[in-house]
């Protein structure tokens, strides 16, 4: 688990539209990443 402040690793995923996304795309930027558990998960 990272740490409020730590950089996060690149990486890239497909949007809605199968375009790849990088995190590296926004460097420099202000980014909100919000991860979310699995559904029908007790996490």
């Amino acid at each position: 688990m990272l740490e409020v402040g730590t950089a996060a690793p690149d990486f890239c995923l497909p949007d809605q539209d199968e375009r790849q996304v990088c995190l590296g795309d926004y460097r420099g930027r202000w980014l909100v990443l919000y991860f979310y558990p699995k559904d029908n998960t007790s996490g």
